[in-house]
């Protein structure tokens, strides 16, 4: 239910590949890549041991890290993944307009 991420940014983009492979190993789901910021984003399932590892891996292998995080999710994630819709209001007496006009 939206669960935690890794993100890792490499400081050359033709090491991508390579990251997303040595990453999938420590993922809990399918890596997505993201060639133009030059991230890789993996589902993890046990947090910063899975940030401990992919760091180790990386290092192991010569791959420069640009930025790293583990992205845990917010209350909005949680309830999108609930619903399957945003959690904002479509009841017209709270929007901005009616508010301002109070």
């Amino acid at each position: 239910m939206g669960g935690e991420r890794l993100e890792v940014v490499v400081a050359d983009p033709s090491q991508l590949e390579q990251t997303r492979g040595l990453l999938s190993s420590v993922a809990s789901g399918d890596p997505s890549t993201d060639e133009h910021t030059r991230r890789v984003s993996i589902p993890v399932s046990t947090g910063t041991a899975s940030l401990v590892e992919a760091l180790r891996r990386l290092d192991g292998a010569g791959i420069a890290v640009s930025d790293v995080a583990l992205r845990r999710p917010t209350l909005d994630d949680v309830f999108l993944s609930l619903t399957g819709h945003g959690a904002e209001s479509d009841d017209p007496t709270t929007s901005d307009e009616t508010v301002a006009a109070r």
